[in-house]
């Protein structure tokens, strides 16, 4: 098991609940697939450096948890078909 923290930009023009609800899709994908989320910040809305997709801002999540490599490809995996996620972004802690 090795430690990773994935951060991801989520588009801003969902709503609360919409947002906390991707949030918790990639909560539960990490338990299911034998993480463990060591820690989740929501730092929210920011200003984003240029602008993406249109967006001038976005809504920043950061996961810190431990897994195998598998979980972590999953996780990005399913993050590039999303479409409310404008960029991710996984490194792996440690070592």
């Amino acid at each position: 098991m090795r430690q990773y923290e994935t951060m991801f930009i989520v588009n801003p023009t969902l709503e609360a609940e919409q947002t906390s609800g991707l949030v918790q899709k990639y909560q539960t994908l990490i338990s299911e697939q034998g993480g463990q989320i060591d820690e989740l910040q929501e730092i929210g809305k920011r200003r984003l450096a240029y602008e993406i997709e249109g967006n001038r801002e976005g809504y920043y999540v950061l996961f810190k948890y431990t897994a195998g490599t598998d979980v972590s490809k999953e996780l990005e995996r399913v993050m590039r078909i999303d479409e409310n996620v404008v960029r991710y972004l996984t490194v792996r802690v440690g070592e």
